[in-house]
Order: C-alpha cells, then sequence, then structure tokens
C-alpha cells in the first residue's frame, strides 16, 4: 500500500490500543515527545492517568484507529490483535497499524496476511526493554515488513526509541524478539546458578555480581563473541586454544561440583550433554563455538 509522506514527529498523532504496563509506558513516552494520543483499552480506567495528562480516550476501538495516522497495538498475543480489531476491520486506508506483542514468525506471517487482506499497511514489531525505558533513545525497538510502511512513520517511531528495521520479511522481527529474549534467560540463569553455587560458601550474591558481570563476563565472554561470530557463519572453530574435549572435561567438572555443593545439577548436565553431542558429530578437536553446529543443525536431524 502507498503511504503517505510522514509528518514530523512533534505533530503526528498516534493511537495506542492496550493498556497494560507496557501500553501505558508507549503511550506516556509518545505524549512525552508531543504527539497527540489517542488510547483505547478494554478497561477505559487504567486510562485514567494518561487522560489527566491530556490524551484522549476513545469510547471505542474503531474509533480509536480511525483517530490516527499510526496504530501501535499492544495485546496479549496475536489472538488478542484478531479479537480486539477484528469487528473493525483494522485501521481505514492510508494509515497504518504496528503490532507489539510477541508470537512467533508463522503467527507474524498470518497477522501480515490478515491486515493485507484488509488493505491494512502492517508492520510487526518487538519492545526489546522493560516499560520504565521505553522513550530513551538507547532502548532498542525492532521492526519487519513493508520498507515503505517503516519509512513513512520511522520519525514517530523514533519517538519511542532507537527504531531498527529489519527487513520486509514480517517474521524477522518476533524471531529476533525469541532468540534476544533466549540470551536473555539463558544468561540471566547463567547468573544465578552460578550466584547459587558460590553461595554455598557463602559469598554474598553482591560480591560475586562484581566479579562475574563487571570483570570476568565483558573480559572473557562478551569480547570472545564478537571477534568470534564472523566465525559462526563460516563454519570455522579452530581448536589451537582449547577443544571441544577440554570443554567437556570442564563441564563435567562443573556439574560434578554442583552434586557435591548440593545445588542444581540440571543446567550444567544439560551444557556437558550438549558438547558430548558436538563431539559425537565429529567436532572433537574443535573450539568450543563449534556447539553453534548442534544447536543450528538440530532440524536435520
Amino acid at each position: 500500500m502507498t503511504q503517505q509522506p510522514s509528518t514530523p514527529a512533534q505533530n503526528s498523532p498516534v493511537t495506542v490500543v492496550g493498556l497494560g504496563p507496557m501500553g501505558l509506558a508507549l503511550a506516556a513516552a509518545l505524549m512525552d515527545k508531543g504527539h497527540p494520543t489517542t488510547v483505547w483499552n478494554r478497561t477505559p480506567e487504567k486510562a485514567r492517568d494518561l487522560v489527566a495528562r491530556g490524551a484522549r480516550l476513545a469510547p471505542s476501538v474503531a474509533d480509536a484507529v480511525a483517530a490516527s495516522p499510526l496504530t501501535l497495538v499492544c495485546l496479549k498475543d496475536y489472538a488478542a490483535l484478531y479479537e480486539a480489531l477484528g469487528p473493525v476491520g483494522g485501521p481505514s486506508a492510508g494509515r497504518a497499524l504496528v503490532n507489539l506483542n510477541s508470537g512467533t514468525p508463522k503467527e507474524a506471517h498470518a497477522a501480515a496476511s490478515w491486515a493485507a487482506e484488509r488493505g491494512v499497511a502492517y508492520l510487526d514489531g518487538a519492545i526489546m526493554v522493560p516499560p520504565p525505558l521505553v522513550g530513551d533513545p538507547g532502548s532498542v525497538f525492532l521492526y519487519s515488513g513493508p520498507r515503505e510502511v517503516f519509512d513513512a512513520h520511522r520519525d514517530t517511531l523514533a519517538s519511542l526509541g532507537d527504531s531498527r528495521y529489519l527487513g520486509a520479511d514480517p517474521g524477522l522481527a518476533v524471531l529476533h524478539n525469541a532468540a534476544l529474549l533466549g540470551l536473555m534467560y539463558a544468561t540471566m540463569n547463567g547468573f544465578l546458578h552460578a550466584t547459587a553455587l558460590v553461595g554455598s560458601a557463602g559469598v554474598p550474591a553482591a560480591e560475586f555480581a562484581d566479579l562475574a558481570v563487571n570483570r570476568f563476563l565483558p573480559t572473557v565472554v562478551d569480547a570472545t563473541l564478537v571477534e568470534q561470530a564472523p566465525n559462526l557463519d563460516a563454519g570455522h572453530y579452530p581448536g589451537d586454544l582449547g577443544t571441544m574435549e577440554m570443554n567437556l572435561n570442564a563441564l563435567e567438572h562443573i556439574a560434578r561440583t554442583c552434586e557435591e555443593r548440593g545445588v542444581y545439577a540440571g543446567q550444567p548436565r544439560l551444557m556437558r550433554d550438549i558438547a558430548a553431542r558436538a563431539i559425537a558429530d565429529g567436532h572433537g578437536g574443535s573450539n568450543y563455538l563449534a556447539v553453534f553446529e548442534v544447536f543450528r543443525k538440530a532440524a536435520e536431524r
């Protein structure tokens, strides 16, 4: 769909549908940046503070999406999107819809088709920060779908944070969302497990956090991943400085230490099993990054 040229960000009205904690943060950030903001929520009482600040509470979702050239939807999932906007068919011609709930790439493709059938300009999106950081220039927001839709509303979306356009495939935003959240949970679990392990000897979490987060991770993990990322694309895993066999030995020691200290050992056992799988696949002499081949080739099995 052909989009109208974007208007100056401070003058462009925006609608926000869904006023959970994130929806409230979106609307507040837009208002802070000078956007006339219309809001709608199934429970109107949630809009009370926004209305007191000057937001307009729409009497219906149809009225809400008709009020602005851009509607941001921040609901639980794709089913909630269809439930809320299905009866009104989405925004009318010349207006755009940006969906900011989480889900799967397959669901994002279905939503893009749903929008296209109704003549709606559609972007799928993902918010990669908690509500208090919405509006910060460094907060990352991901978008995927037609480039012309993103470009038409780039200035408005920039009011929320650092807008990253990922490509025309509408599933890319939720795919990155799942990948980054998976990284977050794995990192959090790694820290929490490590803290529990040293905590078995009475080491305070605050003391260990300084060593682990401020010293160890930036030097040993972060720098290594950035430096070695091109080797993942090339499938190049030289074991000059340490092989998978050596790493399996270390993982075995971690698991045994957890068992000895009475700390949950399921997590290191899983990591040990993954390394063993990589060795079984012929990567015993490679470095630990060859585990990447186990992950990306799982579907082939």
